[in-house]
């Protein structure tokens, strides 16, 4: 079985480039969704000991916890100790479970792969990208976001250039949904002949 990590800054198309892998048959595990589903289970008391009154009901106050890591972004790293052991653990399950199941492929999407040394539990990375003015046009137009908040999470993350240069593989999203399936399509057809993408001979 062949691991793939997705991964590519916000903005970028990584949803809905993991879309088009699941809509070719490859089975994902969306890192952001499996933190929603901790939010509401086994992370719950652990952040409510590192980060006091941000649980109500049993969940975790997604709002109130987003304004701690406002005021002080050194906490992002102390959020973080908590919940990406977590994450792991139920990724390394997904993976279990798709070996078990005779899987050609699996697909990990997490956003901070780099940043987190994600790639050393990967066999191959493909990174999701676009131009910068497309990347702002399309986080700017959802909503509650703000160029602030959109800095803010750009300097947690690697900057993209640095990305596509360590990637196997791109993916540019600038280009259409068509050509982002067909790119896709590549990648696995590439993959399946034994290629490695640009690092092939590193």
């Amino acid at each position: 079985m062949i691991t793939i990590g997705l991964t590519g800054s916000i903005g970028m198309g990584k949803s809905t480039t993991s879309a088009l892998f699941a809509d070719a048959g490859v089975a994902t595990c969306d890192s952001d969704a499996v933190v929603h589903q901790l939010y509401e289970n086994e992370a719950v008391p652990l952040i409510e000991q590192g980060f006091a009154g941000t649980t109500d009901n049993g969940q975790v106050n997604r709002q109130k916890l987003g304004e701690i890591l406002r005021q002080n972004p050194a906490n992002f790293s102390k959020l973080e100790k908590i919940v990406h052991p977590l994450v792991q653990q139920k990724q390394n399950e997904f993976l279990v479970a798709q070996r078990q199941r005779g899987a050609e492929f699996a697909l990990l999407d997490i956003p901070l792969l780099y940043e987190t040394g994600a790639e050393s539990r990967v066999d191959t990375v493909v990174v999701v990208s676009c131009s910068a003015e497309i990347q702002r046009r399309r986080v700017l137009s959802r909503p509650g976001m703000t160029a602030e908040k959109l800095d803010m999470i750009l300097a947690r993350q690697m900057p993209d250039p640095e990305k596509r240069q360590r990637a196997d593989f791109v993916i540019d999203t600038g280009q259409g949904l068509e050509r982002a399936r067909a790119q896709v399509q590549a990648v696995l057809a590439a993959l399946r002949a034994g290629e490695k993408g640009k690092h092939e001979n590193a």
